[in-house]
Formats: structure tokens, sequence, C-alpha cells
């Protein structure tokens, strides 16, 4: 009967180690895009003031989101830059708001 080395057993056991971190990724992997996935549906076009429905809004032909309730105005990402590249006078008077804050 043939009994394996000891650099067998490890060799194996190595394969077996990396085998199971493997899965364990792939496992970790899975979990981390359907929570990814829960949490878009859960707050997708929400308002993130008070987390009422979000209905979009086109102004001037950009797409921005507000909010049935507290009519809060959401803008995704370039849309700012959008609308502000449209007017700049109305531009210089919204940064000029932004910087009186900070």
């Amino acid at each position: 009967m043939y009994k394996p080395s000891a650099k067998e057993q490890e060799f194996f056991a190595q394969l077996d180690a990396q085998r199971k971190a493997k899965l364990e990724a792939q496992h970790q992997k899975h979990i981390a895009e359907t929570e990814r996935k829960r949490l878009k549906e859960l707050h997708h076009m929400k308002c993130p003031k008070c987390g009422m429905d979000l209905f979009e809004v086109d102004y001037k032909g950009v797409k921005i989101d507000e909010c049935a309730e507290c009519e809060g105005i959401w803008l995704d990402a370039k849309e700012l830059d959008s609308i502000l590249g449209m007017e700049k006078s109305a531009a210089g008077r919204l940064l000029d708001f932004f910087k009186k804050g900070s």
C-alpha cells in the first residue's frame, strides 16, 4: 500500500488551502455584491434628507432629482457641472454662496 511522503502531503495540503482561500474570497465577493445590490434597491431614488421618493425633472436638458416631500434638489455626478456650464452668471452666484458657508 502506497503512503504519500511528507512533501507530497504538504503539497496537497497547500493546494487544498489555496482552493479554500479562493472559494472564501469568491464567497465574500458574492456577499459584498449582494449587499451592494440590496442597499441600492433600498435607497435608489430616495431623498438623502427625508427618505421619500425622488422624481426626475428636466432642467434645460439635464435630468435632476427632486424630492416629492421636502422639495430638495439632488444632483448626480456631473449634473452640477453641466448646469454650471450652461449658466455662467448663476454659477458665480452659486459658488459664492458655497464659499460664504465655509
